[in-house]
């Protein structure tokens, strides 16, 4: 069974956009197209796109200080969610131990 045929053009323009952003899942979502079958594409031209598992954007105008920053102020912030909702069960836990003494 064949699948389906892709010009040599739409490769290019493909593989370059993924050269360009560094996610390749995304570039072949948007252009409806296997993941597996451009990474093979990339195999076969020998082109080097950057590893979609690290974390953080790719654009070239990323700044990591910033993002950092953003990561650990969210980051504090849920610390505190889990915090104040950790006292709260406690607080429930021992309210019930109260009403079964009862």
């Amino acid at each position: 069974m064949k699948g389906k045929a892709y010009s040599d053009e739409f490769k290019e323009q493909v593989l370059k956009e993924a050269n360009e952003t560094g996610n390749m899942t995304l570039v072949a979502r948007n252009n409806n197209v296997p993941t597996t079958t451009v990474y093979s594409w990339m195999k076969k031209g020998k082109t080097i796109v950057q590893s979609s598992s690290a974390r953080g954007p790719k654009s070239s105008n990323f700044n990591s200080n910033s993002y950092n920053k953003d990561v650990e102020k969210e980051n504090n912030t849920l610390k505190k969610l889990l915090g104040e909702k950790d006292l709260e069960i406690s607080i429930l836990k021992d309210l019930l131990k109260k009403t079964n003494r009862i």
